[in-house]
């Protein structure tokens, strides 16, 4: 079986760094992939070579995460409206005319307001742990959504050890059944990360505009009604943060939609990622080009 190269490259978009991950075909089928809190394109390195045998796959960090530029919190406004500006604006600088998206967590809102944007872009969605339904946020939002209600600086700090390191492995580890199969570099690396100067700050502002994101459901569901864009939720069903609820709703709008369940958590990739590569390139095969 021959393996995709993977190349690491940067490219300035208004100004910033936007790093990503690049494998694959360059005139096969593109697939975009959008990573989440407090990851970045690293998620996805045992994704990408299972992809990029018969794909073009291009995964970018999101600006303030990963490789990517990370503005000052109080010289850039980070809310999730100016993160898809960004990836907007690296889709235009790529010149990405027609691709499938692969959204999970943060990736999710950007990747649905970039589908909003360019209907005629998007040849399909896979959602892993991607929520757009209010019936799949759990009792671990109570926190950020009391930050919602009031944002006050004790709201505020309230949420600062969301970017400790026993918070970042909490999310890796919880609902994973063996925790072995969980590679310590990819916690190691998010927490390196949030571990920079302020960059604790920035995430406490976009916990805040994740309401943003609540108030587009409405948009989102109307999207997928209108377009009926094939979509395959590929669902870690131990997820503390977004429930099975969630995946099971986007059969309301979209009723040909694939919901699939694997016995882990959040981070869904880090332990069943062949089974989900192999309902992903199943997916993908009956996309049109």
């Amino acid at each position: 079986m021959k393996t995709s190269i993977v190349k690491y490259l940067t490219t300035k978009v208004d100004g910033l760094n936007v790093f990503y991950r690049e494998a694959g075909p360059k005139n096969a089928p593109v697939v975009l992939l959008l990573h989440g809190y407090p990851t970045s394109s690293h998620m996805y390195r045992n994704l990408i070579p299972i992809l990029s045998e018969k794909y073009h796959v291009i995964a970018p960090d999101l600006i303030g995460f990963g490789y990517s530029d990370a503005p000052h919190y109080q010289s850039f406004n980070y809310t999730f409206d100016n993160l898809t500006k960004y990836i907007q604006g690296f889709v235009d600088q790529l010149g990405l005319k027609r691709f499938a998206i692969q959204v999970f967590d943060y990736g999710a809102p950007v990747g649905y307001r970039l589908a909003v944007a360019n209907p005629e872009k998007i040849t399909g969605i896979i959602s892993q742990n991607g929520n757009a339904y209010e019936e799949g946020l759990s009792d671990g939002w109570n926190p950020i959504q009391k930050y919602w209600a009031d944002p006050s600086e004790e709201n505020r700090n309230n949420l600062r050890s969301m970017s400790t390191a026993a918070t970042t492995q909490w999310q890796y580890f919880t609902g994973v059944s063996d925790k072995s199969l969980v590679a310590p570099e990819s916690y190691s690396l998010d927490q390196f990360f949030l571990d920079r100067e302020e960059n604790e700050e920035l995430q406490l502002d976009l916990f805040k505009d994740y309401a943003s994101n609540v108030a587009m459901y409405p948009t989102f569901h109307q999207y997928f009604r209108e377009s009926q864009v094939p979509l395959l939720a590929a669902w870690g069903d131990k997820d503390p943060f977004f429930l099975p609820p969630g995946a099971e709703a986007f059969k309301r709008d979209l009723p040909n939609a694939i919901v699939k369940f694997f016995d882990t958590g959040h981070f869904a990739l880090e332990t069943h990622v062949n089974e989900i590569g192999e309902e992903i390139l199943k997916f993908l095969a009956t996309l049109p080009e």
